[in-house]
């Protein structure tokens, strides 16, 4: 099976996260099959200087988030999973309640199904009763939830190398090799 990962962009700021991801999948030659979200969309041109266009060229096949019909909503188009990066928590409670009336849900959905790894870069703080509630049930269906903390034991001296230290992070999670931050030992 060729290397191929869903990923998603939701509406959650750092969508920064999102588009480095796809930078270095690409760069992996990975092939990658993308969602974002209008809130996401809105945020990407607000938050960095990517319009959105420049961020669809990075992956290898786009989806229109009302496409219930996209191949990534079915169990038989095969994926080494799915990333939601960053993952809001409007996204992480449509997961964890199986409320698939979008195509980025019903990708996570399927991920969850089919037992493939679906990895949620979840983006709030402080977080709610509901929040945790949420990533608790996530998790227990098999989820991975990965919000992206700060790292200083590698001392890093710009802040594209603590993103590069979540990404590597993510990879790690999917079980990708990688050399893209410095390891403990």
């Amino acid at each position: 099976m060729r290397r191929k990962i869903i990923v998603g962009i939701s509406g959650s700021s750092c969508s920064i996260l999102g588009i480095r991801f796809l930078e270095v999948l690409k760069k992996m030659g990975i092939e990658t099959h993308l969602i974002i979200t209008e809130t996401a969309k809105k945020l990407i041109e607000h938050e960095t200087s990517y319009r959105t266009e420049d961020v669809e060229k990075l992956a290898s096949k786009i989806y229109n988030n009302d496409d219930l019909f996209a191949p990534v909503a079915s169990g038989s188009f095969r994926t080494l999973g799915m990333v939601v990066i960053p993952c809001s928590m409007k996204t992480l409670g449509g997961i964890a309640s199986g409320y698939s009336d979008n195509l980025l849900l019903r990708a996570a959905d399927v991920c969850l199904k089919e037992r493939r790894r679906l990895v949620l870069v979840t983006r709030e703080t402080p977080l709610s009763h509901i929040h945790i509630e949420n990533m608790r049930k996530v998790t227990l269906a098999g989820g991975v939830i990965l919000p992206p903390v700060m790292t200083l034991y590698s001392r890093p001296k710009k802040i594209g190398e603590m993103v590069d230290h979540l990404i590597g992070k993510v990879l790690d999670s999917l079980g990708i090799e990688n050399k893209i931050y410095k390891r403990w030992c």
